[in-house]
Order: C-alpha cells, then sequence, then structure tokens
C-alpha cells in the first residue's frame, strides 16, 4: 500500500508540474515579452479559466502527504517552514496580482499588479526547483553536531542558506549552488512550458516571438540538463543504480530525451499544441526520473547518523492506508469529471475570454 500511496502522491505532484507549471511559464513571458496591452490581455485570458483550478492540485498533494505520510509531512513542513511560507505568499500576490488588476484601469495600478504577477511567477518557479534540489541532496536529519544527533531522527531545520553556499557543507542551506542550479533549470523549463501554452491556447502577436524564444530556451535548457548530470555526482556517488538496476525505469529519462527533442521543432509544427505535448512530456520526464532516482527515499539523509526518510518508515498504518483506498476512487471519479467539463469549455483559443476585465 505505501508504494500505491507514494505513485499516487507522484502522480498529483506531476500532474500540479504541468497544470500550474503553464501558469508560471506563461506569467513569466508576461513579465518580460508582453509590452502591448493586446498581448497582456491574451495571456491573461489563456490561463484566466484555469489558474485557480491547478493551484488545487498542490494541496490534493499535501492532503494525501499528510493521510499516507505523516512522518514526512510532519518533518517537511517543518524544515521547509521559511520557503513554504515564501511559496506561500507568492502564491498569494501571483493570485491578487491576477485579480486586482482590472478593479482599477489607471497605468500605475496596472504596472503595479503586472509586476505582482509577474515577479511571483518567477521566483515561484524558481522556488519549486530549489525545492527539489534540496530533496534530491538530502538534509542533516537529526540535526547532527559532531556525530551526536541532538533532535528527533526525522527532525531537521534549514536557513535559507550557509555562509559556504555548498550543498555539502555540515550546516546546509535551503539555497546553495546546487539547488540554484535546479532552480534555474526550473526556471527555464517553465517558461518554455507557459510559451507553448500560450501559442497553444492564444492567436497573440507574440506567438511568432514566442516560437523563437521556445528554440532558443530549448538549446539553454539542453546544456543545463547535459550539465546537471554531470554535477549530481557531487551530489550522489551512484546516482543511477536504480535505472542500471532496474532498465524499465529508462522510460522516464527516454520520455524526457523525446521532450527536449520534440521542441526543437516547435517552430515548424502545423498544430500549435504539439509544443506544449513534448514540453509537458520533458517536465513530467524529468520529475519521474529524479523520483525513481532517489527511491524508495523521499527525504535522503546527509549524515550516516539517521537514516533517510522513505515510503516505508514515513507511511500511515496499514488500516488507514486500505480505508482511504475508497475516498481515493471516490474523489478521482469527481476530479476526472471536472477536468473534462472544464476543458471542454474552454476549449479552442482563450483572446476573447477577457479575464479580470471590470
Amino acid at each position: 500500500m505505501e508504494f500505491f500511496w507514494y505513485v499516487v502522491l507522484m502522480g498529483i505532484l506531476a500532474v500540479y508540474i504541468v497544470l500550474d507549471g503553464y501558469d508560471f511559464g506563461a506569467g513569466i513571458i508576461h513579465l518580460f515579452l508582453a509590452k502591448t496591452e493586446k498581448d497582456k490581455k491574451a495571456i491573461t485570458s489563456a490561463i484566466g479559466p484555469f489558474w485557480d483550478a491547478n493551484e488545487v492540485w498542490i494541496i490534493a498533494a499535501g492532503g494525501v502527504l499528510f493521510f499516507a505520510f505523516p512522518t514526512l509531512y510532519a518533518s517537511s513542513f517543518s524544515g521547509f517552514y521559511l520557503p513554504l511560507i515564501m511559496i506561500l505568499w507568492l502564491l498569494i500576490f501571483r493570485a491578487i496580482g491576477l485579480e486586482m488588476r482590472g478593479q482599477v484601469h489607471h497605468p500605475m495600478w496596472e504596472v503595479i499588479w503586472d509586476k505582482a504577477f509577474g515577479i511571483a511567477s518567477l521566483l515561484l518557479a524558481l522556488f519549486f526547483g530549489i525545492a527539489l534540489g534540496n530533496i534530491v541532496r538530502g538534509v542533516n536529519l537529526g540535526m547532527v553536531e559532531n556525530g551526536v544527533s541532538t533532535q528527533e531522527a526525522h527532525y531537521f531545520f534549514l536557513p535559507l542558506w550557509n555562509p559556504t553556499f555548498s550543498p555539502q557543507a555540515n550546516e546546509l542551506g535551503i539555497i546553495d549552488w546546487f539547488t540554484l542550479f535546479l532552480g534555474i533549470v526550473s526556471v527555464v523549463a517553465l517558461t518554455i512550458h507557459g510559451a507553448n501554452w500560450i501559442i497553444f491556447k492564444t492567436n497573440s502577436s507574440l506567438n511568432t516571438q514566442l516560437k523563437n524564444v521556445v528554440f532558443k530556451l530549448n538549446i539553454v535548457l539542453l546544456i543545463l540538463v547535459i550539465i546537471s548530470l554531470q554535477i549530481w555526482h557531487f551530489i550522489e556517488a551512484e546516482p543511477f543504480h536504480n535505472f542500471i538496476d532496474n532498465p524499465v525505469l529508462w522510460f522516464f529519462p527516454l520520455m524526457t530525451f523525446v521532450g527536449i527533442v520534440g521542441l526543437f521543432k516547435v517552430r515548424t509544427y502545423q498544430k500549435d499544441g504539439l509544443g506544449f505535448l513534448f514540453s509537458s512530456l520533458f517536465l513530467v520526464g524529468g520529475f519521474a526520473s529524479t523520483a525513481v532516482s532517489i527511491f524508495p527515499n523521499v527525504l535522503p539523509s546527509t549524515n550516516k547518523v539517521n537514516p533517510s526518510l522513505t515510503i516505508y518508515n514515513t507511511a500511515a498504518g496499514e488500516y488507514g492506508l486500505n480505508a482511504g483506498l475508497y475516498w481515493f476512487f471516490i474523489a478521482l471519479f469527481l476530479v476526472i469529471i471536472y477536468l473534462i467539463v472544464q476543458y471542454r469549455v474552454f476549449s479552442g483559443k482563450m483572446d476573447e475570454v477577457g479575464y479580470g476585465e471590470h
């Protein structure tokens, strides 16, 4: 049952990355490329009917984490308290940036909320990438000092950074050169993803420019991915051991590769949705590859005193996991119905939706 709920949790997070990921990317495009009012409205119209529903997936992931892996929930929500609060505030500013802009028609008012929306989207993309880097790198579980655990085995707390900015320091921070690098990868990947969504859902005058942006950023993304595979060896001595032991898992890196190759052809596609499909493949494949590379760990320990948190030593009791199955399938059915209705109602181009206008 632990493995089933692990797959459910990873599946929900993958859906969140794809759906809210294009919201983040659209916000970044809005910040740097949307110069005219028409283009700004096209971008907000493209995500307007979807962004708040997309956020619900992260709440669902938190619910599954709380229910199925309570020890991991308790450990991570206390240890990552500072960045989680920052992410919460960024989500709030992104939301009110979208909702408040149209309340008053004045250039200064609109500029303030445009910047709030764009900057919050950029920082959210960065922080979620940094969060993934922290999980890959691991944390000092039990706050071990001089070989002695000073706290409970699953407890830790991280400042935003450490003086050395090193992922191998005794006193780790949220931000170091490794986690920041993955944050930059996240920003580039989600910008591409958001651009593909705008191309898919609008007839904006930006679309031709966005195809060129996607092509150029994809070159940057490929270089960053290659570098990330190299520096991974500084964090994990054998980063590919799960793939070697279970060759079927190479499916996920293959998915990532197909996604990034497909993005190089974005300027030639006749169907606007193909670029979004390939960026989705890259995001899901990359996230899944990262998850299975550390499996069964869900939060590695950087010391040898306390064991890593795994899906087995953080899971709830067997009775609770089994009882949750009934509610999960009911919720899954309702969510599928909701998504079908939502995406059918808002199918096609969204330029004329006029989201946020008052």
